[in-house]
């Protein structure tokens, strides 16, 4: 396997020319073909650059899951044109920060986000902006009709940059990720390998397209003639009903979306799908098992990251657990602190060389120090931690910013939430650590609790003790309504609050943890 130069806008053209009456997308009652999809794209992209768009220039990109999104994200490919992605949850001072850090050139929004955008906006005068919705003739559905059909002019090279992906943030603020068509693409591939899809095959689209995940499925899309069920957002309680509506044939989880699916009431028609493989990365154990059992899907794991590519391994022989190896395109290596490669068995950071030059870490957009932080020789250096069994599959194990050193032991709050995320009156849960008068940290556990339950403090720390070591204990633990998250629906650890006046205190509560 290795990565060629067909960039994302050759792709379109090709598809377009030898397959243009394939379904590529549906989207509610819509079926959206590859020849109409490109006819679409070509006029955004055309229309984009006769309004005065330079190749090169950054394009800020926030609308929602619709299909005119997915129009966009090729459009600015075919242009050569660098997509910045908006969370469209993003209000205040994290969408200034946005518009502050990346400074581009164009927004392309929907209209009813104008009020949030209007302080941005508002103060950036030499942007210029295009609103979806409405029906002037310089709005987005009045500039594609106005536009050239044909295949935009510009010639955008394998190695350009075509977007600025934001970093996850969850544990500080997101970096801006430069990103290459080849790099766009080298994911996808791996998706592909992973999954075994093949022509006909039906993929559930419900990631955001703002984050890398999603853009990864619609390139996939692009590779192999499948087809794509578009949702407007992730729901758990429709999820079935919109997998068996649309035939699909292979289903992609992130973050917490597995649990929260397990948590729905069961129903007779669990296994009344056409599903014959769940994917995706983040799974703990015992969720692994118990989606296996109660639905009859297999799960195949991969591992990736924003600076890289979606996957950088993968496990397509679904090994229990594991996210599985290196792809032919990269080198991974399993290192101590100091460097060294850490024994079978043992937890190191996940360190990645691309064997292809292509692929290397370009780094973040006007941050050439924490780029270079990060780059070793060749080597860049995760911040994620794995093991390694004898056959050289990796098994994930926290991240290793998201420790907390307690008692001068250094705890993965992985570790701790993926058992209570087992315990039936919870729904969501996230470890974090608060200074404690030790000076070093203890451990405060915020809980979102499944519907009409409320789980007393003391009896969860009853239940924990007999699932973990003392040490792993929290000390505080508060309820929450609803948890901040990334746009991959993994919690946003950096906004929680670190006071604990509002918490249980098990200190203060009498109770004491046998050792």
């Amino acid at each position: 396997m290795q990565t060629d130069d067909m960039t994302i806008a050759a792709l379109w053209e090709r598809r377009a020319a030898i397959d243009p009456g394939h379904v590529y997308c549906r989207f509610g009652e819509d079926s959206f073909t590859i020849g109409a999809l490109n006819e679409r794209i070509n006029r955004l992209a055309n229309g984009l650059l006769a309004a005065g768009a330079k190749p090169g220039d950054r394009v800020a990109v926030m609308l929602p899951s619709h299909p005119d999104h997915i129009v966009t994200i090729f459009a600015l490919a075919k242009a050569g044109l660098v997509r910045i992605p908006v969370n469209v949850h993003l209000k205040g001072a994290a969408l200034d920060f946005v518009f502050d850090r990346f400074e581009p050139h164009w927004l392309i929004a929907d209209r009813d986000y104008a009020a949030v955008l209007a302080p941005a906006t508002a103060r950036l005068p030499g942007l210029s902006v295009l609103w979806r919705g409405g029906d002037e003739p310089a709005g987005f559905a009045g500039v594609i009709a106005a536009a050239n059909p044909a295949a935009p002019a510009v010639k955008v090279g394998p190695d350009d940059v075509i977007a600025i992906t934001p970093s996850s943030g969850t544990t500080g603020e997101p970096k801006g990720v430069l990103k290459t068509d080849r790099s766009l693409r080298a994911g996808p591939m791996g998706t592909l390998a992973l999954t075994g899809a093949k022509a006909g095959d039906v993929f559930l689209l419900w990631e955001p397209l703002h984050h890398g995940a999603g853009v990864s499925v619609l390139i996939a899309a692009l590779m192999q003639p499948l087809t794509l069920a578009q949702v407007d957002r992730f729901s758990a309680s429709q999820f079935w009903d919109q997998v068996r509506r649309y035939d699909v044939t292979h289903i992609h989880y992130l973050g917490g979306v597995l649990p929260l699916l397990l948590k729905q009431p069961a129903s007779a028609r669990d296994r009344e799908h056409k599903v014959r493989m769940a994917w995706g990365g983040g799974c703990p154990l015992d969720v692994w098992k118990a989606f296996e059992d109660r639905f009859g899907i297999p799960l195949h794991e991969g591992y990736g990251l924003s600076e890289m590519t979606t996957f950088v391994t993968i496990n397509p022989e679904g090994r229990v657990g594991s996210c599985g190896r290196a792809l032919p395109f990269y080198e991974v290596v399993l290192r101590s602190e100091d460097g060294a490669e850490v024994p079978v068995g043992e937890a190191g950071e996940i360190t990645v060389r691309p064997l292809e030059a292509g692929l290397s870490f370009i780094g973040y957009f006007r941050m050439p120090e924490a780029s270079a932080a990060l780059m070793k020789d060749g080597w860049f250096s995760t911040g994620d931690l794995a093991r390694r069994d004898e056959d050289g599959f990796l098994f994930y194990a926290g991240r290793k910013k998201d420790s907390v050193r307690r008692r001068g032991v250094n705890i993965s709050a992985w570790e701790v939430e993926r058992i209570l995320l087992t315990h039936d009156d919870i729904e969501e849960c996230a470890l974090v650590g608060v200074p404690s008068e030790m000076g070093d940290d203890d451990l405060k556990l915020f809980i979102r609790p499944t519907g009409g339950r409320e789980p007393d403090p003391l009896d969860l720390i009853k239940w924990c003790e007999s699932r973990m070591p003392y040490f792993q204990i929290p000390r505080y633990i508060e309820r929450i309504e609803e948890f901040p998250k990334t746009p991959t629906q993994r919690i946003k650890k950096s906004d929680l609050p670190r006071g604990v006046e509002n918490a249980f205190d098990l200190e203060r509560s009498g109770y004491r943890i046998g050792k």
